[in-house]
């Protein structure tokens, strides 16, 4: 569907790209993977047709309409959520107008018999079934479900779009995006502002609904379970995976050791044949062999080993300063705006040492506890901070808070203490500051830039209490690992929202659940807890959440409450379900290869021409709507049944 041959892309002398080349086919999900820097979002630009290759062409077919989702993005504030969202039909608008005027025209005219008559009829008819072939029917539906799984909720739908956070506009924009169905979907970091239902939902729909997609992100368990191609940006090389992101992770590791194991043996070769010349260049019965083996070498083609990033370093952050035993203890904490209650009854206790995560949904709290903690807002009930405690708080708006006239060796030189110092410009490469980038004004960093920045002043001061608001955004996967790596080793506590599995996984011991107006706490990891609340992702715990939705969440396994004919009861409930669900898939299935049958031949000129096949077209197109929001609702109550079982 879309071919790049020979891409190359400089930039003041600097090679980012050299002669890249590579296929985009129809329904690939690929993951483009490298450090920040390597190219990725330049690459997506590219594909935009954003910005324009150095030398090299990128072919897309004319009819081919490609949809693009960069990380930053000016957003206007003139209108409601639905009518921004409905933008994103804007050619079926367009249509309708036009169908509607040509009507008039035709009430107006009274020349029934003419050719000009008959020509607009046509017209009618011809833009009448592209009006129904694109949905022009049932897109208020589409649009609905498609921000509810987005995180709105439909009171949200008539609020204008400027009383919603940068991060929720993001949302808007994705949903505008995937509501026009491109053919290939670009995607730059697009779950920085999802929670993690949102995640789930983009995950099932980029799996059930989408055609190509392309997209950069640096949630490695999003990116496994979206993707089933990866392309390895590395020092301005790509190198093609036909597999998913952790299947390429064990081939890279295999492809280098290979290379290692050849480069070693060719090194061998090569230095036994120069001591062989060496040793008789001067001796005249060893002229020939001498002149055989220099021509040998003249001819072996070197092998390369891939460079790898060896700035990669593990960080030893100050010591936290002492403490008490207990830096937060809450009792009985409630949080009301106005009459609109965010939680209450909060309970709980953090030691000393102990790394936590908040998680949950967006709007069920986190943030705002967070807020309680550093008493930047009023609350009821009591919130101790221990003796000696000094908290160290990373969140979005943090780096608003830089210096933008120093630079940004200097503004981490500003905290850093101790032996520290010495490693300042390790710390920096290792997050992306390597060589002319530490001397760059904070003021001309990306949003991005500004974020790591922030994050590493932050974490070489000396506090005892980290708490950080969804830290990973705007980190590669390996400034990730390094700052994962610093806070296991850091001897202080931590407080961690986030919705990234992988990098919480294996970090935090207690996990404390918001929903439900409530604050339940989970002793154990991340998947620890899903395990113990019997759940494949959170995005079921949140499903779950939505049921019974003042009241705290029942852990208690259902069989021990129900008697022996009661579960008798719900496993047949259970296995009809199934048999229905398998229904479900089996008639989705039928109306996708009707649907098949039906582009094939409108694909030739003698269908194109045939009006019946876009009515039909069309109405298969809504029957499959139809029976996806079937087996959605159909799914959804049978992990409602079975989550407990």
């Amino acid at each position: 569907m879309i071919s790049v041959e020979n891409l190359q892309v400089e930039f003041g002398g600097f090679t980012l790209f050299d002669d890249v080349s590579f296929v985009i086919n129809k329904k690939d999900r690929i993951a483009l993977v490298g450090k920040n820097g390597a190219g990725k979002s330049t690459l997506l630009k590219i594909l935009a047709g954003l910005q324009s290759p150095t030398h090299g062409t990128v072919s897309i077919p004319k009819e081919t309409t490609i949809g693009y989702l960069p990380q930053q993005m000016q957003l206007k504030d003139t209108r409601t959520v639905r009518e921004e969202a409905e933008l994103a039909f804007e050619q079926i608008h367009e249509m309708e107008r036009e169908i509607n005027r040509l009507n008039m025209e035709l009430e107006e005219r009274t020349d029934y018999e003419s050719e000009a008559y008959h020509k607009i009829i046509d017209q009618v008819t011809h833009l009448s079934e592209q009006f129904q072939m694109a949905g022009g029917n049932n897109y208020h539906a589409e649009l609905e479900r498609t921000l509810l799984g987005l995180g709105f909720s439909r009171e949200d739908f008539n609020r204008p779009t400027s009383e919603f956070s940068g991060g929720w506009r993001m949302r808007i924009e994705l949903a505008k995006l995937l509501l026009r169905h491109p053919d290939v979907l670009l995607l730059d970091e697009p779950t920085n502002h999802l929670d993690i239902e949102s995640i789930q939902w983009l995950e099932n729909f980029i799996a059930t609904r989408a055609n190509a997609v392309v997209l950069v992100s640096h949630d490695r368990a999003f990116i496994d379970n979206t993707t089933s191609r990866t392309i390895e940006i590395e020092l301005g090389h790509i190198y093609d995976y036909k597999v998913k992101y952790s299947e390429y992770v064990i081939l890279r590791q295999e492809r280098r050791e290979q290379q290692l194991r050849a480069f070693e043996n060719q090194q061998k070769k090569l230095a036994d044949t120069e001591a062989f010349i060496e040793r008789f260049r001067y001796k005249a019965t060893k002229s020939t062999q001498v002149q055989s083996r220099i021509k040998q070498l003249e001819k072996i083609e070197r092998i390369e080993v891939d460079e790898i990033d060896t700035s990669m370093l593990n960080l030893k952050f100050p010591p936290a300063p002492h403490s008490g035993s207990y830096p937060v203890i809450a009792e009985e904490v409630s949080k009301r705006y106005g009459d609109h209650l965010i939680f209450e009854h909060v309970n709980f206790t953090i030691q000393r040492g102990e790394k936590v995560a908040f998680v949950g949904k967006n709007g069920e709290g986190k943030s705002t506890l967070v807020k309680c903690i550093l008493n930047e807002i009023p609350y009821e009930g009591s919130l101790k901070l221990g003796h000696g405690v000094k908290i160290g708080y990373f969140a979005q708006n943090q780096a608003q808070l830089l210096d933008d006239n120093l630079t940004v060796f200097e503004t981490i030189d500003y905290v850093a203490q101790g032996d520290i110092r010495t490693k300042i410009r390790d710390i920096l490469g290792a997050f992306m500051f390597g060589g002319e980038a530490s001397e760059k004004k904070v003021k001309v960093l990306s949003g991005g830039e500004r974020s790591r920045l922030a994050m590493i002043r932050l974490l070489l001061e000396p506090v005892n209490l980290l708490i950080l608001d969804e830290p990973t955004n705007h980190l590669d996967m390996r400034s990730k690992d390094v700052l994962k790596n610093a806070l296991k080793d850091f001897d202080g506590t931590v407080i961690v929202v986030s919705h990234d599995r992988d990098f919480l996984d294996g970090l935090v011991g207690k996990v404390y659940e918001f929903g439900n107006k409530r604050v339940t706490e989970h002793l154990g990891g991340i998947y620890d807890f899903l395990e113990k609340k019997k759940l494949q992702s959170l995005q079921e715990l949140e499903l779950s959440s939505k049921k019974n939705n003042d009241q705290p969440v029942d852990e208690t396994p259902t069989q021990n409450k129900l008697s022996y004919e009661a579960r008798k009861e719900q496993n047949k409930l259970i296995k009809k379900l199934e048999r229905t669900i398998a229904e479900s898939e089996k008639r989705i299935e039928q109306i996708e290869n009707a649907i098949k049958e039906v582009e094939q031949k409108l694909a030739t000129a003698e269908g194109a021409s045939d009006s019946t096949l876009y009515t039909q077209y069309a109405d298969l197109k809504k029957e499959l709507s139809e029976a996806m929001d079937q087996w959605t609702e159909q799914t959804l109550e049978w992990e409602e049944l079975t989550k407990n079982t």
